[in-house]
């Protein structure tokens, strides 16, 4: 399998690049708080790509497993090099659940499956960053 994409200069620094599933987003750089093309950072982006593919398998595996979530997000912080070029040479990623009775020993499962087996955007970030995980579990 592969994943081809095609991304195009728009205007000054704003690219449009599309998705194998079809959708177009623009990423890039501008200093216009109104610029109706809303870049994203390219940078950035790739922590959310972390956190998506991770939140996707959590999600995933919960359902397996017959557990409902009421409220979870992930946050990701990456910390660049100094020098260029800048890469991410630490990424924290934080899983926050919240709710009532939450089944933490399958919550962690989930999770642990996620970051050693399936989440392919964690593997690939640890080709080249150290990334640490936590879990915050917010009972009501």
């Amino acid at each position: 399998m592969s994943h081809k994409i095609t991304t195009v200069w728009k205007e000054d620094l704003i690219f449009e690049s599309d998705n194998p599933n079809g959708y177009t987003f623009n990423l890039g750089q501008s200093d216009k708080n109104n610029n109706p093309n809303k870049p994203l950072g390219p940078k950035a982006t790739m922590l959310s790509s972390l956190a998506a593919c991770s939140g996707l398998d959590v999600v995933s595996i919960l359902e397996k497993m017959k557990i409902t979530l009421e409220d979870f997000k992930i946050e990701v912080e990456g910390q660049l090099t100094d020098e260029h070029p800048k890469t991410y040479h630490t990424v924290i990623v934080d899983y926050h659940f919240k709710g009532e009775n939450l089944n933490e020993e399958k919550i962690n499962k989930a999770i642990n499956l996620s970051i050693e087996k399936y989440c392919g955007v964690m593997e690939m970030f640890r080709q080249f960053a150290e990334v640490k995980t936590n879990v915050h579990f917010h009972n009501k």
